[in-house]
């Protein structure tokens, strides 16, 4: 098993880059415990690939049905959503809201985690942490400045954020 303690102080990119060329070179097998630590089946990346495409068309049911069960959502700017129904309904309510976009920055991926940089076309800008397994997302946490999305959809700003 390979150890990343003495890589800590380099950035992320280069850190996936490492990695990737690593697992090209010396651990190609698709069930070696260096590649394979999470038992989903497709990539995180690709997960979350899918998932922007369903967010685009506001599709509450397709997003749902990217979560496990029991998944936890967490918006930073919102308390956590807990379950597959629940994280429906959040989705189906912001959707019914106001008119959302994702235009993907980036997608870094390692092991069991996708992590999606974005921005809409309005200007807001965030990212979200998307952990799977079984091909399912089983945690999902976002960053987002919430005032802006408020005040970008015209929706009422309440008196606490």
């Amino acid at each position: 098993m390979c150890v990343f303690e003495d890589i800590s102080s380099l950035d992320l990119g280069i850190l996936i880059h490492w990695r990737r060329t690593f697992v090209d070179k010396v651990a190609p097998a698709p069930h070696t415990p260096f590649i394979s630590c999470c038992e989903s089946h497709m990539k995180p990346s690709a997960i979350v690939r899918s998932w922007v495409e369903a967010f685009n068309r506001a599709d509450a049911e397709a997003l749902a049905n990217f979560y496990a069960e029991d998944a936890v959502n967490h918006q930073v700017a919102n308390e956590p959503v807990v379950g597959r129904a629940a994280i429906h309904r959040m989705f189906a309510e912001e959707f019914a809201k106001a008119e959302m976009r994702c235009i993907v920055e980036r997608i870094f991926e390692i092991e069991d985690w996708a992590i999606l940089e974005w921005r809409d076309p309005l200007g807001l800008r965030g990212c979200g942490f998307f952990q799977v397994l079984n091909d399912k997302i089983i945690f999902q946490r976002g960053y987002w400045d919430k005032l802006s999305f408020l005040r970008l959809h015209g929706l009422p700003i309440p008196d606490q954020l």
